[in-house]
């Protein structure tokens, strides 16, 4: 078994949104078994804000990874850096190219968990990431198994906010006219993937529905789904609230937090409305969502389908093309979901 008391520890973890979100039930289950240690966090400066009020980092290195960091000088430069704290511990969660290539240049007394396959001779302990049978925030935590911890108790997935993103997100919805009394729905329409996408009319139709409801809409994304959303909300009949492009990462999360139910493709910010306890539905295509789907149990899932070819990555699986679109799943059973989920939690018939 690993020691991680009264160590210096690095965790490395340069991925995406969602993926950031998912390894915060492994950062409770790190600092529990890592009593008297100083932890560090390196991510991606784009998500920086999914962690920057975490409690259970000590200390947070961003690494601009598409701006200019994106170069093997520029990560030299960081790792080496970082070399100079010497650290006791680095714990690497993930194979690819670049996260392994920092934590081999940090160099650690003790390198631990994943790496790409050329970097794996230097490491001192090789965790195995199990794609197939484990939810991704569990398989976080399995690193952790796997050097010998077994306690993994946690609170599921967090993501800290602070007065500043909380203010900015009040201050725009009282400019567009939400009162106290007034309950939301978030939309997210986008994804990364065009095939996790469900059509943009039906997010409408669905917009539409709640809104006769008397539910106030609201459509969030980043600035690249500014033109998705633009086609949904121009075919509505009614006004929906526009806050596309309009927040910050941790602005997104304060206002989503405000809303009664979100219905969303699988994307980061569906992980973000799970951080923030908002219920949930969560569309499926591709993905199986017993691996990456939301990690709560006040969400609705619905599936395009009900067979996943286990050991195959999504983009072989979309590549192939033999799995239904995510399409075929209708608005009467959205609006099913919604409708249950806002009785369940709120008592609204």
């Amino acid at each position: 078994m690993i020691n991680l008391r009264n160590k210096k520890i690095i965790v490395t973890f340069l991925m995406h949104l969602g993926d950031l979100i998912l390894i915060t039930p492994f950062l409770q289950v790190l600092r529990r078994h890592a009593q008297g240690s100083e932890i560090t966090l390196v991510v991606d400066e784009k998500v920086a804000d999914v962690v920057r009020y975490n409690p259970n980092i000590d200390h947070l290195v961003t690494v601009d990874k598409k701006g200019k960091d994106n170069s093997v000088r520029a990560l030299w430069r960081i790792g080496r850096h970082l070399h100079q704290h010497h650290y006791d511990i680095l714990i690497n969660l993930h194979p690819n190219e670049r996260t392994s290539f920092l934590a081999a240049v940090i160099h650690a007394k003790q390198f631990v968990g994943m790496s790409h396959f050329l970097v794996r001779p230097l490491m001192d302990r090789y965790t195995r990431l199990d794609r197939i049978h484990l939810h991704a925030a569990d398989m976080y935590i399995n690193v952790l198994a796997q050097l010998g911890i077994d306690d993994y108790r946690s609170d599921g997935l967090q993501f800290f906010t602070c007065k500043a993103w909380d203010d900015k997100a009040t201050e725009f919805y009282r400019t567009q006219g939400v009162h106290n009394s007034d309950a939301l729905i978030g939309f997210n329409i986008g994804s990364a993937v065009p095939q996790k996408r469900w059509p943009a009319k039906r997010f409408a139709a669905v917009a539409d529905y709640f809104a006769r409801r008397g539910f106030k809409c609201v459509f969030f994304g980043g600035p690249m789904d500014e033109a998705m959303v633009k086609e949904a909300t121009s075919q509505m009949e009614s006004d929906p609230i526009i806050a596309t492009g309009k927040f910050t990462i941790g602005e997104l999360a304060s206002a989503i937090r405000c809303c009664s139910l979100f219905i969303t493709n699988d994307s980061g910010p569906m992980h973000v409305a799970v951080s923030q306890g908002v219920p949930l539905v969560a569309l499926y295509g591709p993905s199986n969502p017993k691996l990456y789907g939301p990690y709560t149990d006040r969400a609705i899932v619905l599936e395009s389908t009900n067979h996943y070819e286990v050991g195959k990555s999504m983009k072989q699986i979309i590549r192939e093309g033999n799995y239904k679109g995510i399409s075929v799943i209708p608005m009467s059973q959205v609006i099913a979901a919604g409708e249950e989920l806002l009785s369940r939690y709120y008592g609204r018939k």
